[in-house]
């Protein structure tokens, strides 16, 4: 019995391990920022849910465009980190440094991540939860501080020409 416990066991830890392996070749180590994502997609989705029902706003159509959303989100997620490798790629062919076209896809992500954020939070606080106001707040900064950043990026490298 002890022994086809510890195989089971072996067999499970060989594929979370393969798994994560897999995952971390097709995303690097930054591989937990697109989990992160996915997660707030599940959280954004079920507290959407609640919402609906909470409100008797409950639409299988909705719920539907909402999954479409979400797919469509990583869709223009892999469309953003495509175009960033294939500039970068075409700048080394032409010897032109486009590193910094990278940041697309990290950009696009942060962006993301963010709006997931706050439609949770909209959704908790139509729920009745009683979110701390820093957190809107800081996530309103973080936002900012973004924005700037991306400007910052986009005004220096129209400045080099």
């Amino acid at each position: 019995m002890e022994k086809e416990i510890l195989k089971i066991f072996n067999k499970i830890t060989a594929i979370i391990s393969s798994i994560i392996s897999g995952i971390t070749t097709i995303f690097g180590i930054e591989w937990v920022l697109f989990l992160g994502y996915l997660i707030l997609n599940i959280l954004d989705y079920i507290t959407g849910v609640i919402k609906a029902k909470i409100n008797n706003t409950e639409n299988s159509v909705k719920g539907s465009i909402g999954i479409v959303k979400k797919f469509c989100y990583w869709i223009l997620i892999g469309i953003s980190f495509l175009i960033s490798w294939l500039l970068v790629r075409l700048g080394f062919k032409l010897d032109i440094n486009l590193e910094f076209v990278m940041l697309f896809g990290w950009f696009t992500l942060a962006c993301l991540i963010i709006n997931e954020c706050r439609s949770i939070i909209e959704n908790l606080i139509e729920i009745g939860v009683d979110v701390p106001v820093f957190l809107t707040k800081g996530l309103n900064i973080y936002d900012e501080v973004l924005e700037e950043k991306t400007d910052l990026l986009t005004e220096n490298k129209e400045n080099n020409k």
